[in-house]
């Protein structure tokens, strides 16, 4: 394959024409180092080096304007919009930035198209005017601030532009304007040298007119990379400038249009490949490059083209390990590096100026990979010791002295980054410049390698000095936000370039690196529709019909630019893979590009079509089964000694191998902050609330006095109890106000339960509250203590019938404290865990002697309070309707073999801890 470059430096030479005296303007720069490098595959001898310029630059030289970057540009129309806007009328520089972005592109557009500027603005301004939507003669404010926006706009750019040429500075567009301007006394002064253009496609007016002006006076020539199947098809886009080039110019009603060549009709390995997800895309590139690697393929021959800048890491982590040369020319952009996130963090943080800080920004902000290291000392790391702190406290809200009196070290350093900026832009600049100085430092302090790191610090101290310089120059910055949408600004357009051989190894670009050169092998990734081509956006004050009268680009035209790009990198190629993404994405393109259904049906290639995915392994889902080795079994037995709760026990019946998570090896779960109050939290609140009233009536009748001053006592004994336990945690607005008013009705509603039961004439005496039981228990078979304890929430008499009585925060049903086969206590945790625990209770009371028997136990739930206390009852059968609902020393004694049983599976050195399937 000879590509284009090298075919037009061979022509040249045709012409007898001396290289080093030729002025080579190309699409990008890019391509002037290939041009360098196929140039010195056709000379024999040394020679000076062409001047070979980007059409930027060629342009701006033309123009003698020096080309200001769009953040700068930004500033100076604010400060023309101030100097034509009365004061009253003015928007603040965040609220301008939104819209002047637009009108920007707008100017550059205008002038790039060389469109008459009072023309334009003043057919925009009568079009408003006929289109306004109040039929109302009185126009209301809304209706003339719309209006004279419109009307202002001519004024906006005369002035703009105006202020810009006295500077010698201008934006792309203007530049444009002013290289046309300036086109005849260059080429009076340019005598001898020649001009040579090559693979150029669209062409704005300004472009066109150059390259005109300078091809009729013979200063010029023009290589369009053209093949014959795009520009002889009549609506092939990927020959649309070209066809319009080819019939609007003057020059070639004179001259033959050359360079169109037949490459695309030669037989190609076309593959269609779809592929879920970017990360999919991303690694089956890797696993494309390998297989060509093995087949010795060179691989300066291979280009992989990403669609989406975002893929560049991705595709960066796949690159096989053989592959040891590569040159990537797309920048990485700054945006997508750890310390963009941490500064992303910063900002919102601070952009409200809040008096204290939310712990999860806290938490997250401290934990942060780019801050993290920076609180280490010798012994510890004081971000983890603030968080724990924030997590044990249930700290939901925090301020700076608070978080500065957690640490004695590191004062400083939580000054940077949580003391109030006070919406001041300076003071953020500020401490963002020292975040990063001390950052760097820390980085030079440790002796392993870190010049990636620093390449980011350095780059993104680069744009806080940008930053520093604007808000010094324009004094327009007034806010946090109004920063931080500039920082946004800056931040999408720069890129952390990289550095490599460019014409050795693997070449890794975006669809615009791509012009003018040419690959044997071309991977193109994300072709789908909204990315490659990019449809329908239209980000313009200039409506569409305006644009086709005006002959200003449309959707259409920057599809067609796509288009030939696209077209253009399978001219040469001998294997093309082209992949897209199989995944439904509303925003970015839902799917496959029209590109590939134009190649299927035009039918000049055989496209392959594949549907791929990754390879994911069958992973058998196996139980855990955990052996009870020696030191298991020693566990077990301290376990036994300091006792089995009834809810460790219940646990091991639910799943055997959270018991052993628990109490084997201890793992408790972690300590989150509660955020709103949890439902164990209130739980805790209303046990121990009830605890404190009850307490002192052991051994007493409860009487009607008793309730009305539990009931007086309500709201100060569950603020008093919420605020133990839930720390630092407010309730006093929001859900947990809500669920801080629920705690107290629930208390106020199991009081008026009592109430009305002693109204009835019941008598209730209070034998027991809280009271902590335990008991030993010999087992057969086992030669180490057994202890069984627990806290029975109340004990009771009832009209002389004693009652063991268990509080449920949530919501107990009557069959849930029912069993028909004592079996089943130890087998089915859902059904019958609240009837183990009652009937355990009632266990250990028995065997202290506490309680004479018959006694009635069951469950009090706060959520079913209407059903009063909900009794354990054994029944003959499922279906059968009477229930024996009095615990006699029969109903213990089968409790106790059902127990016996448990513990003894518990402590069997050849039955393993064996996880339960749980729904």
């Amino acid at each position: 394959m000879i590509s284009f470059i090298k075919s037009v430096l061979i022509d040249l030479q045709s012409k007898h024409l001396k290289l080093e005296d030729l002025y080579f303007i190309l699409p990008s720069k890019r391509a002037g180092v290939f041009l360098k490098h196929h140039l010195s595959t056709l000379i024999d001898q040394p020679i000076f080096s062409p001047q070979i310029l980007s059409s930027e630059e060629f342009v701006e030289e033309l123009s003698g304007l020096q080309n200001l970057p769009n953040t700068d540009l930004l500033f100076r129309l604010y400060e023309t919009y101030k100097a034509l806007t009365n004061e009253e009328e003015q928007e603040s520089f965040e609220s301008f930035s939104k819209w002047a972005q637009i009108l920007l592109q707008d100017f550059n557009e205008i002038d790039r198209y060389l469109i008459p500027q009072e023309h334009i603005f003043d057919y925009l301004n009568a079009i408003k005017e006929l289109h306004h939507w109040s039929l109302d003669p009185n126009q209301t404010d809304l209706v003339k601030n719309h209006l004279k926006f419109w009307k202002q706009l001519k004024n906006y750019y005369t002035a703009f532009t105006e202020n810009l040429l006295q500077s010698k500075q201008g934006y792309q567009g203007l530049i444009y304007r002013e290289a046309v301007d300036n086109l005849e006394s260059y080429m009076e002064n340019c005598k001898g040298k020649t001009h040579v253009f090559l693979g150029f496609n669209a062409l704005n007016t300004a472009e066109s007119q150059i390259i005109q002006g300078l091809l009729k006076n013979d200063l010029a020539h023009i290589y369009w990379d053209i093949d014959k199947a795009f520009i002889d098809d009549a609506i092939h886009d990927a020959g649309l400038f070209t066809r319009q080039h080819r019939k609007q110019w003057s020059y070639f009603e004179t001259q033959p249009f050359n360079w169109v060549t037949n490459h695309y009709n030669e037989p190609k390995n076309i593959q269609a490949i779809g592929i879920p997800k970017l990360v999919g895309q991303a690694k089956y590139i890797g696993q494309l490059l390998e297989e060509l690697t093995e087949k010795d393929t060179n691989l300066s021959n291979i280009a992989v083209i990403l669609g989406e800048e975002q893929l560049l890491l991705p595709v960066l982590n796949s690159i096989p390990k053989n592959i040891t040369k590569l040159n990537v020319t797309m920048g990485l952009p700054l945006q997508l590096v750890p310390l963009a996130s941490f500064f992303e963090q910063l900002f919102n943080l601070h952009k409200n100026s809040p008096k204290q800080f939310y712990y999860k920004d806290v938490i997250s902000l401290l934990s942060h990979p780019s801050v993290y290291p920076l609180f280490e000392t010798t012994s510890t790391n004081v971000s983890s010791v603030i968080v724990a702190d924030i997590q044990k406290n249930n700290t939901v809200y925090i301020t700076v002295n608070e978080l500065k009196q957690l640490t004695n070290s590191h004062k400083e350093l939580i000054e940077l980054l949580f003391q109030s900026w006070s919406d001041n832009p300076e003071t953020a600049l500020k401490y963002c410049s020292v975040l990063i100085l001390k950052m760097k430092a820390n980085f030079d302090s440790n002796k392993q390698n870190h010049s990636l790191e620093l390449e980011y610090l350095y780059r993104f101290n680069t744009l806080f000095n940008q930053l520093s310089e604007l808000d010094t120059t324009y004094k327009h910055l007034k806010s946090i936000v109004a920063l931080q949408s500039i920082y946004k600004e800056l931040l999408s357009s720069e890129t952390l370039d990289f550095k490599g051989e460019p014409l050795e190894g693997l070449q890794i670009m975006g669809m615009l690196e791509s012009r003018v050169l040419d690959f044997e092998t071309v991977i193109i990734s994300s072709v789908n529709e909204g990315i490659l081509p990019s449809g329908k956006t239209n980000n313009s004050f200039i409506p569409f019909d305006v644009k086709i009268e005006n002959k200003l680009p449309t959707f259409k035209e920057k599809d067609a630019v796509y288009t030939y790009h696209f077209y253009r990198l399978l001219q040469r190629a001998k294997n093309v893979y082209i992949l897209y993404n199989t995944e439904i994405d509303a925003l970015k393109g839902g799917e496959k590009s029209r590109f590939l259904t134009q190649l299927e049906i035009e039918g000049i290639h055989d496209i392959k079509t594949s549907i791929v995915s990754p390879d994911v392994p069958i992973i058998e889902q196996k139980l855990t089964e955990i052996i009870k080795t020696p030191s298991v079994i020693e566990q077990i037995k301290v376990l036994s000694g300091k006792g089995y709760s009834p809810s460790s026990l219940t646990n091991y019946i639910r799943n055997p191998i959270d018991f052993y998570y628990d109490k084997i090896l201890g793992i408790k779960e972690f300590d989150e902050v509660e955020e709103n109050i949890a439902a164990n939290t209130l739980g805790s609140v209303i046990h121990n609330s009830l605890e404190d009233f009850y307490k002192p009536l052991e051994g007493s009748i409860l009487t009607m006095e008793h309730i009305k001053g539990f009931k007086s006592q309500i709201k100060e004994m569950v603020t008093k109890h919420f605020e133990e336990l839930y720390n630092k945690g407010g309730f006093s607005q929001g859900k947990n106000l809500i669920i801080f008013e629920i705690a107290q009705r629930y208390i106020s509603n199991f009081l008026n339960l009592e109430l009305e039961s002693i109204k009835q004439g019941n008598e209730i005496k209070i034998l027991s509250i809280e009271a902590d039981e335990a008991i030993n228990i010999k087992i057969e078979g086992l030669d180490f203590p057994i202890k069984l304890k627990g806290k029975v929430d109340r004990i009771d008499s009832f009209n002389g019938m004693t009652r063991v009585v268990d509080y449920k925060s949530g919501k107990v049903e009557q069959n849930k404290v029912e069993i028909v086969n004592w079996e089943d206590l130890t087998s089915d945790y859902d059904k019958y865990s609240k009837s183990f625990q009652i009937l355990c209770y009632a266990y250990m009371m028995r065997q202290q002697n506490l309680i004479q028997l018959p006694i009635e136990a069951g469950i009090i739930s706060f959520k079913n309070l209407s059903e009063g206390l909900l009794k354990f009852g054994k029944k003959a059968s499922s279906h059968a309707r009477t229930k024996d609902q009095l615990i006699t020393n029969e109903t213990l004694d089968n409790f106790e073999i059902e127990l016996k049983k448990l513990i003894t599976e518990i402590c069997n050195p050849k039955l393993n801890f064996t996880e339960k399937e749980l729904d």
